[in-house]
């Protein structure tokens, strides 16, 4: 079973930017989405991609905003966040899998905090 690490929550002001990073060894070989998780609401799916690169998709809610990345040389796939809002907070978690479903993920990292202050 995979084992994945998210890195680089944090707190940021609105309109700022974080990066956050998911690493696992054998990721290059590994579809990868990220998911966020607010107090009291469902894990709600960010995005995805396969891990030949390809097959990335965005919920609405972040397209434009957010960009998925991966480097198979090193094993990890980025989350680049921009013009982030208050909404965005949340705990956000890398699963092993891929599509728009908790369903398609068959493993799951611990979740690191972000914070969106106004």
């Amino acid at each position: 079973q995979v084992l994945l690490r998210e890195s680089g929550g944090g707190l940021v002001q609105a309109g700022g930017s974080l990066t956050l990073s998911c690493s696992a060894s054998k990721l290059n070989i590994t579809n990868v989405g990220w998911f966020r998780q607010a107090p009291g609401k469902e894990r709600e799916f960010v995005a995805t991609v396969l891990w030949t690169g390809e097959g990335i998709m965005y919920a609405d809610s972040v397209k434009g905003r957010f960009t998925i990345s991966r480097d198979n040389a090193k094993n990890t796939v980025d989350l680049q966040m921009t013009s982030l809002k208050p909404e965005d907070t949340g705990t956000y978690y890398c699963a092993a899998g891929w599509g728009r479903y908790r369903t398609g993920y068959q493993a799951w990292g611990q979740g690191t905090q972000v914070t969106v202050s106004t």
